[in-house]
């Protein structure tokens, strides 16, 4: 199988100039498809870029897959949609011609609880793309390599203000006095597909929190669309205990995933 060929002058990989959409597979077919299309006609909105066809975006979708032999496995896909070609500078030429490439993967279910660390690497809660799956993602992997090298599993980032807004590559839940809390979309946290169900399945509070009030919780946990729900066991090198509401949100989704 050959890979996808991306042109130097391609500006996802110069500028990254971009989006892209992490998928769930199962048993071949997709997870919360129509939510994560509608995600990425937003974000295409926001960035001032062409929709995608959606009947394109399924059938490269399923080819991978298919190529890939996953169509008994549990699978990410990973949709990304650049602004394509264009010439040197920061301006994109005219018409945009977007490029779009498709791969698949192996995506086991995790099944222990998190270490969580606090990153140095702080969000910008005034930026758009804070809350867009852009390809601009490097303060995501400097925080993810912090967790790494602390033998943690994720890292927990701040934004520039000191609110909580979420982990490299996962949204963040907390539970004090029996009541669910999340940051705010305007923390700079990403629109997660996993947040939003956690949202629709039970009653959740979306705040600014400082991390003060974040280490009164009494339990934790981390959701995004591979992983589903994660409890947090240590954050901040503080043991978190297993709570009923954790697993009553997991049940709730269990369908999904």
């Amino acid at each position: 199988m050959d890979s996808p060929v991306i042109p130097i002058d391609d500006r996802g990989f110069l500028l990254g100039d971009g989006l892209f959409e992490t998928v769930l597979f199962v048993n071949a077919e997709p997870v919360l498809w129509e939510a994560h299309l509608a995600r990425l006609a937003r974000a295409c909105l926001t960035l001032g870029l062409p929709l995608p066809d959606a009947g394109r975006l399924q059938s490269e979708a399923r080819r991978v897959v298919a190529e890939r032999r996953l169509g008994r496995a549990r699978a990410a896909v990973r949709l990304t949609w650049t602004a394509g070609s264009g010439g040197r500078g920061l301006q994109r030429p005219e018409p945009v011609h977007p490029r779009l490439t498709a791969s698949a993967a192996a995506s086991p279910r995790i099944e222990s609880p998190a270490a969580v660390i606090v990153s140095t690497i702080r969000r910008n809660a005034r930026s758009p793309i804070s809350r867009l799956k852009t390809l601009s993602y490097l303060d995501n992997v400097l925080a993810r390599r912090e967790a790494e090298a602390a033998g943690a599993d994720e890292a927990l980032m701040l934004n520039t203000a000191g609110h909580v807004a979420c982990a490299s590559a996962a949204n963040l839940f907390w539970i004090v006095d029996g009541k669910i809390y999340t940051p705010s979309l305007g923390c700079g946290v990403l629109d997660g597909i996993m947040r939003a169900q956690v949202i629709r399945a039970a009653p959740v509070r979306e705040v600014r929190a400082t991390f003060d009030g974040l280490m009164q919780a009494e339990a934790a946990f981390l959701t995004n669309s591979l992983i589903g729900v994660r409890p947090i066991k240590v954050l901040a090198g503080r043991f978190m205990r297993d709570h009923a509401m954790i697993q009553t949100v997991k049940d709730n989704l269990a369908g999904l995933l």
